[in-house]
């Protein structure tokens, strides 16, 4: 096995971590957003995470092949929040504006748990690039 593969892995991590980063700015961006039309609000998004371990000559799972890749992004289900607003010029017939389902404290802490994810990523990087230049300083003189 190669020890180049920690790169690919926390490669991929990041990548992941950067995906979830965008799709909790679209949320944040649009959490103030309203609309006449409860179909058409902006619906919260998150990504869908999966762990992709690859096999070595056919003996099954290694999981020092393991990467992490994004295989969509939802969109919640749950029901926009219904505001009282008839000076609103989207207000439908009733005066009612619709606003997105988008939890401002939930999308901060998933901001943070993610950045903290992609600056760990950095980290086993920076620390397994500095372990093999010192390995490869141990033959010179």
């Amino acid at each position: 096995m190669s020890n180049f593969k920690i790169f690919d892995i926390a490669g991929s991590g990041m990548s992941a971590q950067s995906v979830r980063l965008n799709t909790v700015a679209s949320n944040l961006a649009n959490a103030d957003s309203v609309s006449g039309d409860p179909n058409s609000v902006y619906k919260a998004r998150h990504p869908i995470f999966q762990a992709v371990m690859g096999s070595v000559a056919g003996l099954g799972h290694d999981q020092s092949t393991a990467q992490v890749s994004v295989t969509g992004i939802s969109e919640s289900q749950a029901a926009p929040e219904t505001r009282y607003d008839p000076g609103n010029p989207l207000a439908d017939a009733q005066g009612n504006v619709y606003a997105p389902n988008v939890n401002v404290v939930e999308e901060m802490a998933d901001m943070i748990s993610a950045s903290r994810s992609y600056q760990n990523d950095v980290e086993v990087l920076n620390t397994s690039r500095d372990m093999m230049l010192a390995t490869l300083k141990l033959g010179q003189s």
